[in-house]
């Protein structure tokens, strides 16, 4: 028997979640859990920060996109490939290629990251820390880091300083 593979499939937007569950339950119906073994929809816990409140949500890694774990032959590609939402494996004409063993590895390490509610060249006041009650324009945001750098006026010269996100509200 052939070795699964991951695969991915492009679908009609926000239909993600829809194609995989039509796949579970018609993998489910013929059973064929020996052939296709997974289906997902790659989700990445990101921290929103809106009005200076800070939520975590599950936001979609690759949106439009479905990954199959699955061993390649005519019944798994026409099952997968007749699912209502799917337009397509992703691969030259209708050639399915598979992920190479790195792009899964990478992949399965979610990145942390935010969606911020910032701008550069916002203006923000610092609520808390050493810079409290400080007015200030964000010249660079730092998701990494999850900060913001602002200038601030020291000793007559406008400074930069870097101030997290939870420490600041946009006015």
């Amino acid at each position: 028997m052939a070795e699964a593979k991951w695969y991915v499939v492009h679908t009609y937007s926000g239909y993600e979640n829809k194609v995989k569950a039509d796949l579970e339950k018609t993998i489910e119906n013929r059973h064929i859990q020996d052939q296709i073994l997974e289906v997902t929809v790659p989700l990445n816990d990101v921290v929103e920060i809106k009005n200076g409140v800070k939520k975590t949500v599950q936001k979609k890694m690759f949106p439009g996109y479905v990954l199959i774990h699955m061993v390649m032959n005519d019944d798994t590609w026409y099952v997968v490939r007749n699912t209502r939402g799917v337009t397509g494996f992703v691969g030259p004409g209708s050639k399915p290629v598979p992920l190479e063993a790195g792009e899964v590895e990478k992949m399965s390490q979610a990145i942390p990251g935010a969606v911020v509610g910032f701008e550069i060249g916002d203006m923000v006041t610092v609520v808390s820390g050493v810079w409290e009650g400080t007015i200030g324009k964000i010249r660079s945001i730092n998701e990494s880091k999850q900060s913001v750098t602002i200038n601030v006026d020291m000793f007559g010269r406008e400074t930069p300083v870097d101030i997290p996100f939870e420490d600041i509200h946009k006015m």
